[in-house]
């Protein structure tokens, strides 16, 4: 597993988890979001600006 805490998110992975690859993004202990990172493209939930920005630099940076 995967946790990395930025702007107030913590953005969770879990290796071998079911594809398509994915991060689960929780603010406040909860689930807000769940992006599929092959697609880049929302599987649950509304995500602000913030978030999509975070996940694009977290790929980048590849800790996703």
């Amino acid at each position: 597993m995967t946790k990395i805490r930025r702007g107030g998110y913590v953005f969770i992975t879990w290796v071998g988890d079911h594809p398509p690859r994915h991060v689960h993004v929780l603010r406040s202990e909860r689930l807000i979001v769940k992006s599929n990172l092959e697609e880049h493209r929302l599987m649950h939930g509304i995500a602000d600006p913030k978030v999509l920005r975070l996940i694009e630099k977290l790929e980048s940076e590849g800790r996703l």
